[in-house]
């Protein structure tokens, strides 16, 4: 059994003094795991690290067999992040999403085509935070656990959308909410047509999508959100902090 494809590094752990088992993801095989001789050595320890796309072979005696591992490193998207620390945030956090959420030997194209598309962005910066929320909320369809936010839930209206239940799903307008929208997740402009507005609204994305990851993706498997996930969100939260008040600062001048 074997195959050849071009992968993304997911998670690599130490195995040995010297080997790793390797975490990655390919569009035809989804996510998969191998030893990788070595892989702790100087000559291949860059390339097996969370975000790197690499030229992959996987092979085994059987299907059902952990496998072994080589790879030849094609995008370096580590290195490229190493000196941003919001970068590194969004490529680990995406990783080790990937790598929790999926199920292990099953494709999901499209979930490997945005997280592609994400790490390949990187220089973009502040500018990828909405594109990793719609890839998650991709990776949550591909798992079943989709948003709707295709009409409100009360009304039926399909503009004016500005809030998520928590419970159901599926999208409410400011009006129908009433009084009840301090228990409704807030919903991001860039998620309904609009421009992300700075980084309160990235943290609204994320709280959306992570309440989802957590209640779902990860909590039917009685797994916590990454912790990468969670610093991220930490990051994000403390830049809306900051925005927030230079633009009191701003007003009381």
């Amino acid at each position: 059994m074997e195959w050849e494809a071009p992968a993304i590094v997911l998670h690599a752990r130490p195995y040995g003094e010297a080997d790793v088992i390797a975490t990655v993801m390919t569009e035809e095989h989804g996510l998969h795991r191998g030893l990788v001789r070595g892989g702790l050595s100087r000559a291949q320890t860059a390339t097996w690290q969370s975000g790197n796309l690499v030229a992959a072979r996987w092979t085994a005696r059987l299907a059902d067999q952990l496998g072994g591992l080589r790879g030849e490193t094609v995008h370096a998207t580590a290195a490229l992040a190493m000196g941003d620390p919001l970068a590194l945030g969004i490529v680990t956090a995406a990783c080790a999403v990937a790598e929790g959420a999926l199920p292990e030997r099953e494709p999901h194209p499209a979930v490997f085509g945005g997280l592609l598309r994400l790490l390949v962005g990187l220089s973009s910066g502040e500018a990828l935070l909405p594109d990793l929320v719609r890839w998650e909320m991709r990776l949550l369809a591909d798992l079943g656990y989709g948003i709707d936010l295709r009409a409100c839930a009360v009304s039926g209206a399909t503009s004016g959308l500005a809030y998520v239940s928590p419970r159901t799903g599926r999208a409410v307008t400011a009006e129908a909410a009433g009084v009840w929208a301090g228990r409704l997740l807030r919903l991001p402009s860039f998620l309904v047509g609009g421009n992300a507005e700075g980084p309160g609204e990235w943290q609204d994305g994320l709280r959306l999508t992570g309440h989802f990851l957590v209640r779902d993706a990860f909590g039917q498997h009685n797994r916590a959100l990454p912790l990468a996930r969670q610093m991220l969100y930490d990051r994000v939260a403390a830049l809306a902090a900051e925005s927030d008040q230079q633009t009191g600062d701003h007003d009381a001048e």
